[in-house]
């Protein structure tokens, strides 16, 4: 029979055990907590990237509210929203080598005396360079003869002659759909003209641009004379007046200006715009002697 020794001997070796059972369960309790946290954050790493890679309309997130800075378009001018000039025109179906030019006379006596241009079989093909010498500066214009060769012809003559010395340009238009500087009369008056008419050269698939220069008319077939418009905006036209050029950048440039100081509304409501608040003179044309 064990002796009283013995059993308290007994008694703490049972304890000692039931401790260290214990103690194991904790330390394993714990080693599992750490390991199933470790394994929560992993997962909420993952499923994060996972968000960031995914497309932005796979999110449940309303981003249009806010668009990223480099989205927000840039501010534009409302005289002419693309700066740049358009590409010249072309017919959709080229004109023959040579077209037969007429000038008919009109009742109304020329603005300067001066002589209509050669009559007759004009080149059709190839271009001329121009400068508009101008008080606010030179537009240089390129002078297209396959798509208007009689209208070229004219005012080639007209500025040999020197008809456009010191004439003023007479009109100016800014509103939202007609941005032209109109010139071409000696006056100022915006009624005369070189005593002859130039035929029509427009196309029924005419359309017209920033950095066109077509042909002012009555509104009558065939009634054009001296007078051209220079577009250097959004312009809103039928396709019934001839473009014969078109402006290079720099003198866009220059009419720019000119559209900024705006006009004083002198030809409100009809046809439209003023006088240009900056006075513009053209000074000479330059061409070529030939």
């Amino acid at each position: 029979m064990p002796t009283n020794e013995q059993r308290r001997e007994a008694a703490k070796r049972k304890l000692d055990r039931q401790l260290a059972r214990r103690a194991q369960r904790t330390k394993a309790r714990r080693r599992n907590a750490v390991i199933a946290g470790g394994i929560t954050v992993v997962l909420v790493i993952g499923i994060v990237a996972l968000i960031k890679l995914l497309p932005s309309h796979d999110r449940n997130v309303n981003t249009a509210a806010k668009p990223h800075p480099q989205a927000t378009p840039a501010k534009t001018d409302p005289l002419h929203p693309d700066s740049t000039p358009a590409a010249a025109p072309v017919r959709p179906q080229p004109l023959p080598a040579f077209v037969d030019c007429q000038y008919p006379g009109t009742p109304q006596p020329p603005a300067r005396p001066v002589k209509p241009p050669a009559a007759g079989n004009t080149a059709a093909t190839g271009t001329v360079a121009a400068t508009m010498q101008t008080s606010a500066g030179p537009i240089a214009l390129t002078l297209d003869r396959a798509l208007a060769p009689c209208t070229v012809n004219s005012f080639l003559s007209l500025a040999k002659q020197g008809y456009y010395n010191n004439s003023p340009c007479h009109r100016l238009v800014t509103n939202a759909t007609l941005h032209v500087l109109q010139c071409g009369d000696p006056t100022g008056s915006g009624t005369g003209g070189p005593g002859y008419t130039i035929p029509d050269e427009f196309f029924p698939e005419l359309t017209y641009a920033r950095g066109y220069v077509a042909m002012a008319n009555t509104g009558q077939p065939n009634s054009g004379g001296s007078q051209f418009f220079l577009i250097y905006g959004k312009t809103e036209l039928p396709p019934q007046y001839t473009v014969f050029a078109t402006i290079a950048p720099a003198g866009l440039t220059v009419l720019d200006q000119i559209a900024k100081a705006g006009d004083d509304g002198s030809l409100e409501p009809s046809p439209g715009g003023g006088k240009p608040n900056q006075p513009v003179t053209i000074t000479a044309v330059e061409v070529p002697a030939t």
